[in-house]
C-alpha cells in the first residue's frame, strides 16, 4: 500500500447479501475491495462482485454528466439545463393530459441505494399517477400478494432462519449463485455447510442441479413451473397423515378446514405425473419436514415467475405454518429493522386487497399499487385517455428486463412525448431518454439498506457515509431525485432540502411528535436527518451519532418471534385460506394432467452478475458468466447439436440463437438461458457489455402469460422449441 493510501469501509450494494467492505482508495480510486472482518453481520465475507467493487466504480462507461436530446441527439448538458427540461415538460404534459399520462418504472438497482429507498414514494405520491411498474412482477411480487393475504400486510415477508435451523427445503433457489433474494443473508454457502456439519438436513427442488443442488442431501429434479403442484401435495399429506401441527399458533390461524378439504385431491398421485416426481418422494419429502425439529421452507425466482407464482409462494408459508415452524427459532421469522415502526399492541389491520384498480388497456388489475409490467408498452402504444404520454425511468432497463423488449423498444422509440431516465449508463433503456441523470459511484454515496435490513437472517444495522468525495461538478443521487421530485410538482427552483424538511414535518405530525424535534437531528444532508429520524422512531431507540460510532455496524441480536404483533388482517389472524387464493385455486387444479410435449425454458443467474447492470465491469466477464443455452445430452442429441453449436430457440414472443452448451446439470426436456443479455442494440454506451452482448431471453415471451394475482410476467417453464441455427445447418459453401 502506497504511503497516502487509505482504507474506508463500505456496505456492498452489488447484490441482497449486503456484505461489509474494506476499501483501499488511492487518492479518490478505489484500487481494491476486500471483506470486512469486523463487520457485525458479514464477518469478512465476500463474493467475486464485491471483489470488483474497483472497476464498477471507476468505469469509463459510466456517465458523469446530464444528456439532454437536442434535435434528436443526446449531448452533454448542465444539472440545470436538465431539470428545467423536466420542469417544462412533465407538469404541462400533466396539465394536458391528467396525472395517467406520466408513467414510472422502478428497476432493481432501486432497492440497492439509500436514495432509492427514501425517494421513489415521494416522487410516486407528487405525481399521483397509477401507472406504476416496478421490478417486482418480473421477480417478487408474489410473495408479497401471498404475504399480503395471510397477514395482512406485503412486506410481511418471514426469512428462514438459517443459523439455527435443523431442515431447509428450498424450492426454485439456487442462493450460492444468488447470495439469496428476499432473504439477506451474508455468507449464504457457508451458512448452508454450517446446516449440514450440525447434523441439518437441507432438501432442494430445481429442475437444474445446481451448486446448491450439489450440495443437498436431496435434490428433487421437478419438472418446472409445478413448484405449487408438489407444495400443494407435500400439505396434503400433512393433513392426510396427521402430521399438521401449529403448535403456538394454533390460536393465530383461521381457515385450517377449507384448506385442508381445498387440498384434499392434490394426493402425491395426483401430482407425481406433472411434477414428474415420484409419488414415494414426496411423501418422504413431507415427513421429513414434519419431523425436523426446526425447519423452514423458502422459495424464490424459480417458484415465483411461473404461472402459479403466487399459489407457490402462498403454500411455503403454508407449510412453514402447519409445520409449526412459523415464527419460531429455526423456522421462518419476521426480521424487525432498525427503521421499522416500533411495534404496536397486536389488534385487526386494514387487510389486504387486490385489483382497488385496474390497467386501462387490458384490464390487469394492480397489486401493491403496481400494475404489471408486461403491460407498459400497450400503455404507451395504445391511443386514448390515460395513455402513457411521459416515462420516468429510475434505475431500471425494462428493454432488456421485460417480456418482448422488441415492443417496449419499439414504444418508447415512437410513442412517447417525453422521458426521463435516472441511470449511470446508457443502456437499452435509457437510449431513449430525452433527459438523462446520471447518479454518482457508489464510492462517491452514502449507503443503507432500507429494504434488505426487512429481510435480513439477523437483526442488526450500519451505515456508510460516501467514501470518497463527489467530483467536481457532480450531484449525489438524493439531491438527484429530491430536484425531480420539485420539478415534476411544479416546484421546480426549490431548494432539495425542503423536500426532505417537509417529509420530516410530516413524520413528527403523524407520529404526533412536536415538529421542535426536528430541530434535535443531525446529520449533513437531508437524507442523514430522515435516516436519523426513523431510527429515534424505530424500535431500537437508535440514532444516527450512535450509529456512526460504530463504523462496523451494531449487532440487534437473533431474529425472534413477532406474531401476533405482525398482523394486519381484518380478523387479527393469519388468514391461511384467503379468498383470492380459494378463487385461482381451480386453475391450479387444472394443471393436474398438464404435461409439456415438448421442452420447456427456465432461466439461470451467475455469482458474478445481477440482471443486466454488472454486463460492464470486464472483471465479471468470461468464465462460467457466459450466455449459452444449456441442454441435456440427450435433448442434443435428438435434436442435431453438438457443443458449440449456435441453436435457434423459437417461442410466442420471437426467436434467438446462442451457443450450445450440453450438460447434465439441467434435466432432460429443459432449457436455460441466463437473464439479463441482450446488449446488441444501437445507441448505447456500454463498451464491455457490447463486446459479448448474448442474446435476451425476454425476446422469447410474448407478454400474455402472466400469474393473475400478482401480475408477474411468467418467465420461467415456457415453453419453446429448438433447432440447429439454419446457417450452423446448411452446408458450407464451396470455393
Amino acid at each position: 500500500m502506497s504511503h497516502d493510501s487509505r482504507t474506508a469501509l463500505r456496505v456492498c450494494p452489488l447484490c441482497e447479501a449486503t456484505c461489509g467492505l474494506t476499501l483501499t482508495i488511492e487518492g479518490t480510486a478505489v484500487t481494491g475491495a476486500r471483506g470486512d472482518r469486523e463487520d457485525v453481520f458479514s464477518k469478512g465475507f465476500i463474493c467475486p462482485k464485491g471483489a470488483s467493487f474497483g472497476g464498477l466504480d471507476a468505469d469509463p462507461d459510466r456517465l458523469r454528466t446530464p444528456l439532454v436530446r437536442t434535435d434528436g441527439v443526446l449531448r452533454e448538458a448542465t444539472w440545470s439545463e436538465a431539470f428545467d427540461a423536466i420542469a417544462a415538460r412533465i407538469p404541462a404534459l400533466v396539465r394536458e393530459h391528467g396525472k395517467q399520462a406520466v408513467g414510472v418504472f422502478l428497476g432493481n438497482p432501486n432497492v440497492h441505494t439509500m436514495a432509492g429507498g427514501l425517494y421513489p414514494p415521494l416522487l410516486l405520491s407528487t405525481l399521483g399517477t397509477r401507472n406504476v411498474f416496478t421490478a417486482s412482477t418480473l421477480d417478487q411480487m408474489p410473495k408479497h400478494v401471498s404475504s399480503g393475504l395471510l397477514f395482512g400486510d406485503a412486506h410481511a415477508i418471514p426469512v428462514p432462519d438459517l443459523d439455527r435451523t435443523a431442515h431447509l427445503l428450498l424450492i426454485g433457489a439456487n442462493p450460492l449463485e444468488s447470495n439469496g433474494s428476499l432473504c439477506t443473508a451474508p455468507d449464504f454457502p457457508g451458512k448452508l455447510k454450517a446446516l449440514r456439519k450440525r447434523g441439518g438436513t437441507l432438501t432442494v427442488i430445481d429442475p437444474r442441479r445446481t451448486r446448491t443442488a450439489r450440495l443437498a442431501d436431496r435434490h428433487a429434479a421437478i419438472r418446472p413451473g409445478t413448484d405449487a403442484l408438489l407444495l400443494a401435495a407435500l400439505t396434503q399429506v400433512l393433513v392426510e397423515e396427521k402430521l399438521a401441527d401449529p403448535g403456538a399458533l394454533a390460536d393465530h390461524i383461521e381457515g385450517y378446514d377449507e384448506l385442508a378439504e381445498a387440498l384434499a385431491d392434490f394426493t402425491p398421485e395426483a401430482v407425481a405425473g406433472a411434477c414428474d416426481l415420484d409419488a414415494d418422494t414426496i411423501r418422504a419429502i413431507a415427513r421429513e419436514l414434519a419431523a425436523a425439529p426446526a425447519a423452514a421452507v423458502y422459495g424464490r425466482i424459480g417458484s415465483c415467475t411461473v404461472e402459479h407464482g403466487t399459489l407457490a409462494s402462498w403454500l411455503v408459508d403454508v407449510l412453514n405454518i402447519l409445520t409449526g415452524n412459523l415464527d419460531r427459532p429455526g423456522g421462518a421469522l419476521f426480521p424487525l429493522s432498525a427503521t421499522a415502526r416500533a411495534p404496536r399492541a397486536a389488534a385487526p389491520g386494514k387487510g389486504f386487497d387486490l385489483g382497488r384498480w385496474s390497467s386501462r388497456v387490458s384490464g390487469h388489475p394492480e397489486a401493491k399499487g403496481e400494475l404489471p409490467v408486461a403491460a407498459l408498452a400497450e400503455e404507451i402504444e395504445t391511443p386514448g385517455q390515460d395513455r402513457i404520454r411521459a416515462l420516468i425511468v429510475i434505475a431500471g432497463n425494462p428493454v432488456l428486463s421485460a417480456p418482448d423488449g422488441d415492443r417496449l423498444d419499439r414504444a418508447l422509440a415512437d410513442g412517447l412525448d417525453f422521458m426521463v431516465s435516472v441511470d449511470p449508463y446508457l443502456n437499452e433503456t435509457a437510449r431513449h431518454a430525452d433527459v438523462v441523470l446520471p447518479p454518482p459511484p457508489p464510492s462517491r454515496s452514502a449507503h443503507f439498506d432500507f429494504a434488505f435490513n426487512s429481510f435480513a437472517v439477523r437483526n442488526q444495522v450500519r451505515y456508510s457515509r460516501p467514501a470518497v468525495p463527489l467530483e467536481e461538478g457532480g450531484m449525489d443521487e438524493s439531491e438527484i431525485l429530491a430536484r425531480l421530485v420539485l420539478a415534476v410538482g411544479g416546484n421546480h427552483g426549490a431548494p432539495p432540502e425542503a423536500v426532505d424538511d417537509l417529509v420530516i414535518t410530516t413524520t413528527l405530525a403523524k407520529a404526533g411528535l412536536p415538529e421542535s424535534l426536528a430541530g434535535e437531528l443531525t446529520g449533513d444532508t437531508g437524507a442523514e436527518r430522515r435516516l436519523d429520524l426513523m431510527l429515534r422512531l424505530g424500535p431500537y431507540d437508535l440514532t444516527l451519532d450512535r450509529l456512526l460510532a460504530h463504523p462496523h455496524g451494531i449487532d440487534l441480536g437473533p431474529l425472534e418471534p413477532r406474531l401476533p404483533e405482525v398482523l394486519r388482517t381484518r380478523s387479527g389472524r393469519i388468514e391461511l385460506f384467503p379468498a383470492p387464493i380459494a378463487a385461482d385455486l381451480p386453475r391450479l387444479r387444472a394443471a393436474l394432467g398438464a404435461r409439456p410435449a415438448g421442452l420447456v425454458l427456465v432461466g439461470r443467474r451467475h455469482l458474478r452478475s445481477n440482471n443486466s447492470w454488472m454486463h460492464n465491469v470486464a472483471a465479471l466477464r468470461g468464465g462460467s458468466n457466459v450466455c449459452t443455452l444449456q441442454i441435456h445430452p440427450d435433448d442434443a442429441a435428438r435434436i442435431g447439436l453438438a457443443e458449440g453449436d449456435t441453436a435457434r430457440i423459437t417461442a410466442a414472443g420471437g426467436e434467438v440463437e446462442a451457443p450450445a452448451e450440453i450438460t447434465d446439470s439441467v434435466r432432460a426436456g429443459v432449457v436455460s438461458l441466463p437473464h439479463g443479455w441482450g446488449h446488441s442494440r444501437p445507441g448505447t454506451r456500454m463498451s464491455v457489455a457490447g463486446s459479448e452482448p448474448g442474446v435476451n431471453v425476454n425476446q422469447l415471451l410474448d407478454g400474455t402469460l402472466l400469474d393473475p394475482l400478482s401480475g408477474t410476467s411468467v418467465l420461467n417453464a415456457v415453453p419453446v422449441s429448438v433447432t440447429p441455427s439454419a446457417a450452423a445447418a446448411s452446408p458450407a459453401p464451396t470455393r
